[in-house]
């Protein structure tokens, strides 16, 4: 919530005291829009009907080579 000029979570945020984040902010009435421009209701209806299963997920994932934490740490090494 924007309240007197400073920016307040609804919740409580697992964040160190004084550690710095990146904040995007969007307008809720655009969100449909954004979306909207990245697929045709016919693709997401025809996603809907999707049958694919998990083995077939696992299978190609499978042929992805490296790792998501050898990215993480490789990102991390960039900074």
């Amino acid at each position: 919530m924007y309240k007197n000029g400073v920016l307040q979570p609804l919740e409580a945020l697992p964040l160190e005291e004084r550690q710095q984040v990146t904040v995007t902010i969007i307008d809720p009435g655009s969100v449909g829009q954004e979306i909207a421009g990245y697929f045709s209701p016919e693709e997401w209806a025809q996603a809907a009907q999707d049958t694919v299963s998990l083995d077939e997920v696992r299978r190609a994932l499978a042929t992805i080579s490296g790792s998501l934490s050898d990215a993480v740490i490789a990102q991390r090494e960039e900074r």
